[in-house]
C-alpha cells in the first residue's frame, strides 16, 4: 500500500467525524466524533512520517502526544459533560444553550 492510501483513509476518517460534530445532539457523540478527528490525523502523521523518513521516529513520538492530549480532553469533557447534566438533567446539546440557569 501507498503513502496515498493511507492518507486517504486518514482523510475518510477525518470527514465523518467532522460531520458527527457538526450533527450531533448530544455531548458525548461530539466527543466521540473528535476523538475520530484525533485518530485521523495519527493515521496521516504515522503514515507521512513512514513513508518520507525511513528509520526515523518523530511520527510516532507526535501520535504518543497526541493520544496522551486526547485522554486528558475526554477526562475533563467528561467531567464537564457531568456536571452540566447534574445542573440541567439533560445532555442535549440544542437544550443546553448557556451555563446560567
Amino acid at each position: 500500500m501507498s503513502l496515498h492510501h493511507y492518507l486517504f483513509l486518514g482523510a475518510i476518517i477525518f470527514c465523518i467525524g467532522l460531520y458527527g460534530v457538526l450533527s450531533r445532539k448530544t455531548a458525548i457523540g461530539v466527543l466521540m466524533s473528535m476523538e475520530l478527528m484525533l485518530n485521523a490525523a495519527n493515521i496521516n502523521i504515522v503514515a507521512s512520517s513512514s513513508y518520507l523518513t525511513k528509520g526515523a521516529i518523530p511520527g510516532q513520538v507526535f501520535t504518543v502526544f497526541i493520544i496522551v492530549l486526547a485522554a486528558a480532553e475526554t477526562t475533563i469533557g467528561l467531567a464537564i459533560i457531568l456536571s452540566v447534566f447534574r445542573f440541567f438533567k439533560d445532555i442535549d446539546l440544542q437544550k443546553i444553550d448557556s451555563l446560567k440557569g
